[in-house]
């Protein structure tokens, strides 16, 4: 159940503050997130800022209400660190885009302060135990918190550009400490802070020639002043004017060439949570830095949300590999995007959830949103529903690959249709078959006969795999040993083997013994080449009509997957 916002002391940062400061900011968030989109030009015109910070602020606040939800059945009411940490860290693990990571960088800076220990009873600054009380202790605190919030956001990002985000947190925060230097009240540094942020919001157009060309504010320093206003709001009690969008387009030298086009830069956004030292984390920059532009990795503590624009969304994620454990892997191709224009929401998309890299990659480049599934980890409603948000669309095929999504993928489309965007979840069982029904696909027919064809092709799509028994087990072929090669069809053990290449072709000739007229055959990361010329040559001989494809799977991907159509 939403939280109700409480009404607060202009000097009180407490846990309920908190709490009220991520409600409000939330709704905020919540009205601004279409007008955000629609400005969003830097540093790509994706159109999702909006999207991407409210989606940031919702897993925020949800952890949030997740640590009053265990504190209140206890003894013991939330503290104001405790709070504060739950909600920065909600944030960092559900990040999304450029904008929604710095914010969650930002909070996590809040969090840093705010949520630092107390000291002993009447030896801290304000004379009390208890962090934000005392006769200016509250202002003074939110100053600081402000202050560090954009110092890490700054430091965070690889290479910072003025009239962005960063410039808005960093005008926030000398407004906030000015006001907390003449012994404001934490509402006199909120708003001061917020006042500053709309100015600095409103010059960002003269300080990045994107935004002074399409006549528009930074979109993620508009999300911010938002927040920024939930803050004032919470400790004011006052609703805040309404918040910049368009704001005033400062003039800005053309290139001299009219027909210049800037360079539309990497194809790919790469975001993935790592859990990797800070060492670590310090080379992981260094290699990314080479690999893209937009970097951004932010967190501590173990746990960081990594997001970069690449070319190779396959090395972005080898080199967090390197640096530790990458997980909840997400690889967005911009193309589509770029193409749309600023602002505008595609009439029809694809979602995809798949087991590789490599198919990951071929998704995108077909135009599709793709969902990459580590092995042994099912995707859950949540990142369905996120990677439907993120193809902004107003129509979505969705295509979950595997009978084990079917409830997740239903969860996610009912949850898509309830905001408004038509979805149809195509009952794909593996990725052969939404690589058949996304070769059918046509976007510019209707959403009714663009589903049924893409239906009727994954249907018509059996597919085998290959894989390796990791223990003794009775299968539906027999008794497998430990290391076997285990060839599955529709779903089904077939074949037991011993050698690779024997259990592949095992299973093709079974396979196209009903008939066919494409094979398709996506090779594993350790598979050599010479296996799909072996599978090519055997298909040949065997069956002269029948053509073949080969793909690459990439990490994640099984030995080998097999379609036939």
């Amino acid at each position: 159940m939403p939280h109700e916002p409480q009404p607060q002391s202009p000097d009180e940062l407490d846990a309920e503050a908190v709490r009220t400061w991520s409600s409000l900011a939330l709704a905020a968030l919540g009205r601004a997130r279409e007008d955000i989109d629609a400005i969003n030009v830097y540093p790509v015109a994706d159109a999702d800022t909006g999207t991407n910070l409210y989606l940031t602020a919702e897993s925020a606040d949800r952890a949030l209400d997740d640590a009053f939800t265990k504190v209140t059945e206890g003894t013991a009411p939330a503290s104001l660190a405790e709070a504060v940490r739950a909600w920065a860290h909600g944030a960092l693990v559900g990040a999304r885009g450029n904008s929604g990571t710095i914010l969650a960088q930002l909070l996590r800076g809040v969090a840093d302060v705010l949520g630092a220990e107390p000291e002993a009873p009447g030896t801290a600054e304000t004379g009390s135990g208890t962090p934000g009380t005392g006769e200016r202790g509250a202002g003074a605190l939110l100053a600081q918190a402000l202050t560090r919030a954009a110092e890490e956001a700054y430091a965070a990002v690889s290479h910072p550009v003025e009239g962005t985000m960063l410039t808005v947190a960093g005008a926030a925060a000398r407004a906030g400490e000015a006001a907390g230097a003449a012994a404001g009240t934490a509402a006199d540094v909120a708003r001061a802070a917020y006042d500053g942020a709309r100015a600095a919001l409103a010059e960002t157009p003269g300080q990045l020639a994107a935004l002074g060309r399409a006549g528009v504010v930074d979109a993620g320093g508009c999300g911010l002043v938002a927040v920024l206003g939930a803050l004032w709001q919470t400790l004011s009690g006052q609703e805040p004017a309404a918040e910049p969008v368009r704001g005033r387009a400062v003039p800005v030298p053309q290139p001299a060439d009219p027909c210049a086009q800037e360079d539309e830069g990497p194809a790919y956004e790469v975001i993935y949570l790592l859990e990797a030292s800070e060492a670590a984390v310090g080379e992981l920059r260094e290699r990314l830095d080479g690999l893209g532009d937009s970097l951004v990795v932010v967190g501590g503590d173990g746990l960081w949300n990594v997001h970069v624009h690449v070319d190779d969304p396959g090395a972005a994620v080898e080199a967090g590999v390197v640096a530790g454990r990458p997980y909840r892997i997400r690889i967005t191709h911009f193309g589509d995007e770029r193409r749309r224009g600023r602002g505008e929401r595609a009439q029809r998309a694809v979602v995809a959830v798949v087991p590789g890299e490599g198919l990951a990659g071929l998704c995108g480049e077909a135009g599709a949103t793709a969902v990459l599934v580590r092995s042994g980890e099912v995707p859950a409603a949540p990142e369905l529903l996120d990677a439907i948000r993120r193809a902004h669309a107003r129509e979505v095929v969705l295509l979950p690959g595997g009978a084990e999504l079917r409830a997740a993928a239903a969860a996610a489309a009912e949850q898509a249709r309830a905001e408004g965007v038509r979805v149809a979840v195509i009952p794909t069982r593996s990725a052969v078959q939404g690589l058949a029904a996304l070769a059918v696909h046509d976007p510019d027919g209707s959403f009714d006969e663009d589903v049924v064809a893409m239906t009727a092709a994954a249907g018509a799509t059996r597919y085998g795999e290959l894989a390796v028994a990791e223990r003794q087990s009775f299968t539906s072929a027999g008794i497998c040993q430990a290391g076997d090669v285990l060839g599955l069809i529709d779903g089904d053990v077939a074949v037991i083997g011993t050698d690779l290449a024997e259990t592949a072709e095992a299973v093709l000739e079974r396979m196209l013994g009903s008939g066919g007229e494409l094979v398709t055959l996506v090779l594993g990361p350790e598979v050599a080449d010479a296996l799909a010329e072996r599978l090519e040559a055997y298909v040949q001989h065997g069956h002269l009509a029948v053509d073949t494809v080969t793909y690459r799977g990439g990490r994640y991907s099984a030995p080998l997957l097999i379609g036939v159509e």
